[in-house]
């Protein structure tokens, strides 16, 4: 019962996010799961095992870029909700979308690694790749600034931490498209490029580690030490 008072209604509080926490870290780690599971050694290796192994190359090195995509992706989704104050049904299904693609980025990394060095295929591999990091991480960044938008972030974070997170998720953007114009010439090169972006996300730069555990103290409704 709300005793006809709306500030106290369902809709004024919005949707609690623990559940979709939950979901999201979920999706992540099946996702990152996936990825070693297309690392494989074919059957007729057997007798020539260590050069088999040395020519999965293209597998290692596609692996190594979506795990440190997806993990940037799941640094920055973590501290986006640990700015949440509230969840809307919008932001809820943005953030379902987010998930849609995170869960898919297996099927272009296979892609790459089986057609890396075969000319034409080569270029159109890479090429859905680019573009499957560039939407994961587009969606990222249009999650955080919808939550911006619509007032979701609890009105106590600090301002310096708004405007550094929405730094650290946007220079990405940029990059990604430039690769992936030059993966049309140099796929290899393009991949190598898009393990940099995301490495510029994972590396803890001391500032961007400091986000999410004070929004967690925040939070809980204590001081940081």
């Amino acid at each position: 019962m709300t005793n006809g008072d709306p500030s106290t209604g369902p809709l004024r509080r919005g949707l609690q996010t623990d559940r979709l926490e939950a979901l999201s870290d979920g999706v992540f780690a099946i996702a990152v799961t996936l990825l070693v599971l297309d690392i494989a050694v074919p059957v007729t290796a057997e007798h020539h095992l260590l050069r088999s192994l040395a020519q999965l190359w293209p597998s290692y090195l596609a692996y190594v870029v979506s795990f440190s995509t997806i993990g940037a992706s799941w640094l920055g989704h973590s501290a986006i909700t640990e700015y949440l104050e509230r969840a809307n049904s919008v932001f809820v299904r943005l953030n379902l979308l987010l998930l849609l693609l995170i869960a898919f980025l297996p099927f272009p990394t296979r892609l790459f690694a089986d057609y890396i060095g075969k000319d034409q295929p080569e270029r159109v591999a890479a090429t859905i790749y680019g573009v499957s990091l560039l939407l994961s991480s587009t969606l990222l960044w249009v999650l955080w600034r919808y939550a911006l938008h619509a007032r979701l972030v609890r009105p106590d974070a600090a301002d310096q931490d708004i405007q550094f997170l929405t730094q650290r998720l946007t220079p990405g953007l940029a990059g990604y498209l430039i690769l992936i114009v030059a993966g049309l010439f140099v796929p290899v090169i393009a991949v190598v490029g898009y393990l940099a972006i995301a490495l510029y996300y994972v590396i803890p730069f001391r500032r961007f580690g400091q986000i999410a555990p004070l929004g967690r103290w925040r939070r809980r409704g204590s001081p940081p030490p």
